[in-house]
């Protein structure tokens, strides 16, 4: 692996130990010209940046060194983990985001995607279960990387988890109304899976929640809406994300 270097200014100067990286965070550039993407991400005003950014072309740029917290996570939390940055490496992918012309992964990110992570994973011993994408961990902030992002090919090259449940039996249950108990049960999996516990109906946190969960694990239906899709899908997690 051969990154290109363009490094920036958006990170905190005091080093990290590598026992502190625990997470790798994909996120999407959400910007119509992947120029205007870099050059935000090496602005000083902008405050932001990812450890990493893949072109559409698949080249990989280095933006932070790794062992330096650099600032793409922003008030994040999973599990017990709080403000995400301290514990992460972000890694963004140039696309243009569900604000313009949501557009799939193409073949050359996606083998930069595993050629990276595969690297990261292996030397930071990272875990399956905390490679996560920044809706997961800001879900009532972010949407990215989205429900086109190939979290399911990943997880057959060990790079995340994915349910593994047979896309016909899904089907079949697929808008099947549940009882209010099974609803309990669903936002109970999600807080054990991982998600914020902060279910907060007033502003629709709930729903922004549910369809973080959506966009990850059941990404061909995004409606906010628990079904027995969703159940049977959470019950298989739990036992992956303990």
């Amino acid at each position: 692996m051969y990154p290109e270097f363009n490094y920036s200014p958006n990170f905190y100067s005091k080093k990290r130990s590598p026992k502190k990286i625990k997470f790798i965070i994909f996120h999407y550039t959400g910007m119509k010209k992947e120029k205007d993407a870099i050059n935000r991400l090496i602005s000083f005003e902008s405050k932001v940046s990812s450890h990493y950014l893949i072109k559409k072309n698949g080249k990989i740029i280095s933006l932070v060194p790794d062992l330096y917290i650099a600032w793409h996570a922003g008030v994040s939390s999973w599990k017990n983990y709080k403000s995400l940055n301290n514990h992460s490496i972000g890694i963004e992918i140039s696309n243009s985001g569900h604000d313009n012309k949501y557009e799939n992964f193409n073949k050359k990110q996606i083998n930069s995607i595993l050629q990276l992570s595969k690297f990261l994973i292996k030397k930071y011993k990272i875990k399956s279960k905390f490679i996560l994408g920044h809706s997961d961990i800001s879900p009532d902030r972010k949407e990215d990387p989205g429900e086109k992002f190939p979290w399911e090919y990943l997880s057959k090259k060990k790079i995340g988890y994915w349910h593994n449940i047979a896309k016909e039996k899904l089907l079949k249950v697929r808008n099947q109304k549940i009882s209010k108990n099974d609803e309990n049960i669903f936002k109970k999996n999600l807080f054990k899976i991982g998600y914020a516990k902060n279910l907060n109906k007033k502003n629709n946190n709930h729903l922004k929640i549910i369809n973080a969960f959506q966009r990850r694990f059941r990404q061909v239906l995004i409606n906010g809406k628990i079904d027995k899709e969703c159940l049977i899908i959470s019950k298989k997690l739990v036992k992956k994300f303990k």
